[in-house]
């Protein structure tokens, strides 16, 4: 059990009947400012600016599965937050590369009503706890321009802007959103206390 602003989660690898629970979650997010994009020849800037009405998304149903059982593949997970009811109410699914040594987060969903109080967080510490299992240098994500609230929350977390893809979600129900890409160094261990 880990107390997450006094409230008891169990932080755990997801098992098989995880996985309704996890389709299940609830991802939409309102938010009142958005990354405006601007690309030039030579780069791209940032320019995170009010929206009025605020902005509200939510993600298409998919078939977010629960990841490989434990031993099945030792470069992929999928870590839930279980609440005091028993029922998951955050994951993270994740993957490393071995190539470049990069564990990108590849879906982090919190349900609403357990967002601020630090399940993100430590969904992303398990994230990190096992990039450093597997010899990861650095951590990656990727994050729609308008999704504000989670760009805050990884930048708080030590995640920096790396790049951006314009045309990622073009044909998609996300057509005109823009992909920004976050990374951050592997936390070193910290130092055993005693």
């Amino acid at each position: 059990m880990a107390a997450v602003d006094d409230t008891d989660y169990e932080l755990r690898d997801a098992r098989p009947e995880d996985a309704r629970a996890i389709e299940e979650l609830d991802g939409s997010f309102t938010t009142r400012t958005v990354f405006h994009v601007t690309v030039a020849e030579d780069g791209f800037t940032l320019r995170e600016t009010p929206v009025d009405p605020p902005v509200h998304k939510a993600f298409p149903a998919e078939d977010a599965g629960v990841g490989p059982a434990a031993g099945e593949d030792p470069d992929r997970r999928t870590f839930v937050a279980v609440g005091p009811d028993g029922r998951p109410v955050g994951f993270a699914a994740v993957s490393y590369v071995p190539w470049n040594r990069r564990l990108a987060i590849e879906d982090i969903e919190v349900a609403s009503a357990h967002r601020g109080r630090g399940v993100g967080r430590a969904l992303v510490d398990r994230a990190v706890a096992f990039a450093r299992e597997r010899g990861a240098g650095h951590i990656w994500l990727e994050v729609t321009n308008i999704n504000a609230p989670a760009i805050h929350a990884y930048r708080r977390m030590g995640f920096t802007f790396c790049g951006l893809d314009t045309a990622l979600y073009d044909g998609t129900p996300a057509s005109g959103e823009h992909a920004l890409y976050m990374s951050m160094p592997c936390p070193p261990k910290p130092p055993a206390v005693g």
